[in-house]
């Protein structure tokens, strides 16, 4: 009975595996540029995007972190 289990799990985890790579790879299919001098555009926005959410989630952490400041007992 356990082997059943587990060999369905096994067969779980391959199916699950190969429907992420090939959605993976669909999507660096379907986000490849047009045309060659495309890409620099695509890279610096992709770039300036990175940055907006590092300095959304250092704002987030940053906020939270005051909001938990307890005054000292001393």
């Amino acid at each position: 009975m356990r082997m059943f289990g587990l060999i369905g799990l096994v067969l779980a985890l391959v199916v699950v595996g190969l429907l992420a790579k090939q959605q993976l790879s669909r999507t660096a299919i379907a986000k490849q540029p047009t045309a060659p001098g495309a890409s620099a555009p695509a890279a610096a926005d992709a770039r300036t995007q990175a940055q907006q959410v590092q300095q959304q989630v250092k704002d987030a952490l940053d906020a939270a972190a005051q909001a938990r400041k307890m005054p000292d007992d001393n």
